[in-house]
């Protein structure tokens, strides 16, 4: 039924409704339309004495019949069903029409269109497509395709409601000593200077405080913070660093690059080589590296280079827009900065230290330890790790640690059952944090071997 209706169409835009038969019979579409509006005549009636005049009928001069239409060759046909693949109809499933040929008619899909004779010209040539692909092929005749997806370069960071303070351990744990007054004598500052940022709390982390608020701070909130933590009773002033907003991690490559940049040399290029590049020119100005460039050659016998540089930037990308696609120059060649797709790395929890998860989804009560792995935290280790305590029930037994001395004993890693503690970055797993399925398949052997430990015990008892 579809078929018949298009070819009607078709054949109307071709002979203009002159040439189009409905029959056998010599009359065209025009002239029964208007056979149709002729006057008609009235019979004369008895009583009456008024001759009404007979009417003429229209008569249309009979047009040759259209030329048939010219089939479509191979290679036209080919130029376009490319695109899609062929799919056979059937009267059995005319019933039912696909769920897609629901979604646009095909007035909607030559709404797009510049000229209506496209759409008639791809419906000739595939009359099996639906109004969507019909879309889609005009489309892709006019040049109007889909975009190609963006590469992901920036990493989410924190939320902006948080307030980063860099500071020495000593620091951070005088300020975390009083942690509660020290929150409300910074809300106290706060109202004082007519504000509408208040502190929520704060927690302390490897890097110094981090200050919790209800809202973004701006640049004068973070001034009355920064006076009030400097001037904390017992607070070395000269190990705290100015308080930020936490920023994401934008990553980006650099190409065109020589591996070896100094003529008659085969000295390398080295990252402190790539950090003077980039102080060298104005369109890192504003910019800050957020690690240290890596350096890796292209090929083993290539002469160039491709530097990874990751940098600090907000989520919505802002140094993003200014520096990708970016060129410039590097002695005699032109270097240019391309976006390269985030790989922030495998996170280690800091409350189980495990990996795989960050500190915000571990799912455990309380805290470890990072040396011992006990039940605390790990600046408490001294004063509730069972190694530094007296037990004389062992052989040999063991002697309590005295107060004011650090713990002098040594533990096992956590993860790698090293001799490290789980944090080290001698650790295998912190060696391999860039390679998530590295962590996947060490985790699987790891819970094999202990369900194997575990059944061979449950048997052994068994036989027992």
């Amino acid at each position: 039924m579809g078929d018949a209706i298009w070819n009607f169409i078709s054949s109307i835009y071709v002979s203009k409704w002159d040439g189009l038969f409905m029959d056998q019979k010599t009359n065209t579409l025009r002239a029964k339309i208007s056979s149709k509006f002729t006057s008609r005549t009235h019979l004369p009636n008895s009583n009456t004495k008024k001759d009404f005049p007979k009417s003429n009928p229209i008569t249309i001069n009979k047009a040759p019949p259209p030329p048939p239409l010219l089939a479509k060759s191979k290679k036209e046909i080919n130029t376009i069903s490319k695109y899609f693949h062929s799919r056979k109809t059937s009267f059995s499933n005319t019933a039912k029409p696909p769920s897609d040929q629901t979604g646009k008619s095909y007035a909607q899909a030559s709404k797009t269109a510049t000229n209506t004779s496209d759409i008639l010209k791809i419906k000739e040539a595939f009359l099996a497509l639906n109004a969507n692909k019909i879309d889609q092929v005009n489309d892709i005749v006019h040049g109007q395709t889909k975009p190609k997806p963006r590469i992901r370069t920036t990493t989410k960071g924190p939320s902006r409601k948080h307030i980063i303070i860099p500071m020495s351990s000593d620091n951070t744990a005088v300020f975390m000593k009083n942690s509660l007054l020290n929150v409300a004598n910074i809300n106290r500052e706060l109202r004082n200077a007519k504000t509408d940022i208040l502190t929520d709390y704060v927690h302390s982390d490897n890097t110094g405080i981090t200050i919790i608020t209800n809202k973004v701070a701006q640049p004068s909130d973070l001034s009355i913070i920064d006076q009030y933590v400097k001037n904390v009773n017992d607070i070395n002033a000269l190990q705290v660093e100015d308080s930020r907003l936490p920023k994401s991690k934008l990553y980006l490559k650099i190409i065109g690059i020589p591996f070896y940049p100094y003529p008659n040399s085969q000295e390398k290029l080295s990252s402190s080589d790539v950090k003077t590049i980039l102080k060298q020119n104005h369109i890192f100005d504003n910019i800050t590296l957020a690690s240290k460039p890596r350096v890796i050659k292209v090929s083993p016998k290539s002469d160039m280079a491709i530097v990874w540089i990751d940098i600090w930037d907000a989520q919505s990308g802002k140094n993003a827009k200014l520096l990708i696609n970016r060129c410039f120059n590097v002695g005699n060649n032109i270097a240019t900065i391309r976006g390269a797709n985030m790989n922030p790395g495998v996170p280690q929890c800091k409350n189980c230290w495990k990996w795989g998860y960050s500190t915000f989804s571990c799912r455990i009560q309380g805290a470890k330890c990072v040396k011992c792995n006990g039940p605390h935290k790990s600046e408490h280790h001294r004063e509730f790790g069972w190694c530094c305590k007296a037990n004389t029930k062992i052989n040999p037994p063991r002697l309590e640690t005295k107060k004011g001395e650090l713990c002098p004993h040594s533990f096992k890693c956590s993860n790698c059952r090293g001799d490290h503690q789980a944090d080290s970055n001698v650790c295998p797993f912190w060696r391999h944090r860039f390679n998530r399925e590295w962590h996947v398949k060490k985790y699987t052997e790891i819970h094999e071997n202990r369900s194997h430990s575990i059944h061979s015990e449950k048997n052994g008892l068994n036989e027992q």
